[in-house]
């Protein structure tokens, strides 16, 4: 059976009409996963960071761990990004390690950049 000559193409206006709403929200899974992974590794870095810090009591070695523990943020993850306080540690005291870092995204449709932060907190001396 034939469609009528009325209906030829409307598969393909359909199509056109449809396309760009699943390329936008492909585009936003993928945007959304770089950006949760990126928070992952902050976590993460912050937690080896504070951990060393509260061991060692060592800011410098504190601020290389955290850099060190998110491998795939390093071109853009420098030492300034890490916030390490205090820098000295008593044995009742809680260190925090703030870790900043700006996510760019790929597509440019939902902004240029997402701000992040990992911070993880713990007593000095383990």
């Amino acid at each position: 059976m034939e469609r009528p000559k009325s209906e030829r193409g409307a598969a393909a206006v359909e199509f056109a009409l449809v396309v760009p709403l699943l390329l936008l929200l492909l585009l936003g899974v993928i945007e959304f996963g770089r950006v949760f992974n990126a928070q992952l590794q902050l976590s993460a870095a912050a937690r080896e960071s504070v951990r060393v810090m509260a061991i060692q009591k060592d800011p410098g070695t504190a601020v290389g761990a955290a850099i060190a523990g998110a491998p795939n943020l390093r071109p853009l993850l420098t030492a300034g990004n890490v916030l390490v306080t205090p820098t000295s540690c008593g044995s009742t005291t809680d260190v925090t390690v703030t870790i900043t870092y700006s996510v760019q995204l790929l597509s440019g449709l939902f902004g240029a950049t997402v701000p992040l932060t990992g911070r993880a907190v713990m007593r000095c001396g383990g």
